[in-house]
C-alpha cells in the first residue's frame, strides 16, 4: 500500500477520462503542473509509463489501460471503508446531493423524499434545482450525486434510469373558449406563455412547434411553472405545461387542461455517473425512483 498514493491514482484517472491534463486540473481545482507532477510521481513509483500524448489528447499506454481497470475498484473500496466509518461514528448512512428541474422538485420529489426520510431518518438529502444542461454539467463535475432531468442526457459517462413518461398539455384559463383541436397554430394565435429557453423541457416544446412548420412565439418566458399557472389563471394567455404540474389532487380549479394534437410527451430520468460508487444513501434513492417508475406503469 505504501507504493500507491490515492490522490495520484485519482488524478491519473481524471486525465484518462478527460483526455487532457488541463481539463483534469480544472476539475480537481489544481494547477496543470501539479497534475503533471502527480502523474510523473505515480509513474516513478510503478516504474512504467502510464500516459502518452497522441495529437492533442492524453491516452493511456498499455500499462495505463491495465491500471485504470483497477482504479475504480480501489475508489469503491476506499469509499466503502469511509462510509462504514461514518455509520459507526454518528449513525448516518450518508449524504445524497440530488438536483432536479423545478417541476419534478415541486410535484414528484416531495413524496419520494418523505418516504426516504421516514425509512432512513439519518440520511442527509441536499436538493437543488436548475435546467437540465446545467445539472448534467454539475453531475459531470461530481458537484452532485444524481440529477432528475428531462431526457435525453447525452454522454458516455452517464447512467440513465427512465423514471416517468410525462405528457405535455395545453392549459387555458377557466371559462375561456377552447379550440376543439389544440394544434400548434391554435396556440400561436393566442397569447402564449412558455418556459424560459435553455432547458430541455422548452426544447421539447419548441421541437413540437417546428414539426408543425411553426416557431413558438411566447409573449412571456418564465422559469417558474407556478408563475405560469397563476398568469394563465389570471387570463394572461395559454401555456404548454407538463401534466405532472396541472393534474392530480393539486390541480387548479382555475385552469382548463387539454391534450395537444399530436400528443407530446417528455421523459424524466434519474441520471448518475457510471463511475460513481453507489453508497447506501444513493442506492436507496435509486431504489425509490425505481419504485416511482413501477407505480406509474
Amino acid at each position: 500500500m505504501r507504493e500507491l498514493n490515492l490522490d495520484q491514482l485519482q488524478t491519473f484517472a481524471e486525465v484518462i477520462e478527460l483526455g487532457s491534463f488541463s481539463a483534469a486540473a480544472q476539475r480537481l481545482n489544481l494547477t496543470q503542473p501539479a497534475v503533471s507532477q502527480q502523474v510523473k510521481q505515480l509513474e516513478r513509483r510503478l516504474g512504467v509509463r502510464l500516459i502518452e500524448r497522441i495529437g492533442r489528447r492524453a491516452h493511456p499506454t498499455a500499462a495505463g489501460l491495465d491500471l485504470i481497470a483497477h482504479v475504480g475498484q480501489v475508489r469503491d473500496a476506499v469509499s466503502g471503508a469511509l462510509d462504514a466509518m461514518v455509520f459507526h461514528r454518528d449513525g448516518r448512512i450518508g449524504r445524497v446531493r440530488l438536483a432536479s428541474g423545478a417541476t419534478a422538485c415541486i410535484y414528484l420529489l416531495p413524496r419520494v423524499l418523505r418516504r426516504l426520510r421516514e425509512s432512513f431518518p439519518s440520511l442527509e438529502i441536499v436538493v437543488s434545482t436548475g435546467n437540465t444542461p446545467d445539472l448534467l454539467n454539475s453531475l459531470e463535475r461530481n458537484a452532485i450525486d444524481a440529477a432528475l432531468v428531462t431526457l435525453p442526457a447525452p454522454g458516455r459517462m452517464f447512467q440513465v434510469m427512465t423514471t416517468l413518461d410525462d405528457e405535455l398539455v395545453a392549459v387555458f384559463p377557466r371559462g375561456a373558449p377552447v379550440p376543439s383541436r389544440v394544434i400548434a397554430a391554435a396556440l400561436n394565435a393566442r397569447p402564449l406563455l412558455l418556459y424560459e429557453t435553455g432547458g430541455h423541457a422548452r426544447r421539447v416544446i419548441d421541437d413540437w412547434f417546428l414539426r408543425a412548420g411553426l416557431s413558438a412565439k411566447p409573449i412571456m418566458q418564465l422559469g417558474s411553472v407556478e408563475a405560469i399557472k397563476k398568469l394563465v389563471e389570471a387570463g394572461m394567455g395559454c401555456a404548454v405545461l407538463p401534466s405532472l404540474a396541472v393534474g392530480g389532487p393539486g390541480a387548479s380549479e382555475g385552469l382548463q387542461v387539454r391534450p395537444l394534437v399530436p400528443r407530446l410527451r417528455r421523459r424524466l430520468g434519474l441520471v448518475t455517473r457510471r463511475d460513481k460508487r453507489l453508497d447506501r444513501g444513493l442506492r436507496e434513492l435509486v431504489k425509490a425512483m425505481s419504485d416511482v417508475r413501477r407505480r406509474r406503469r
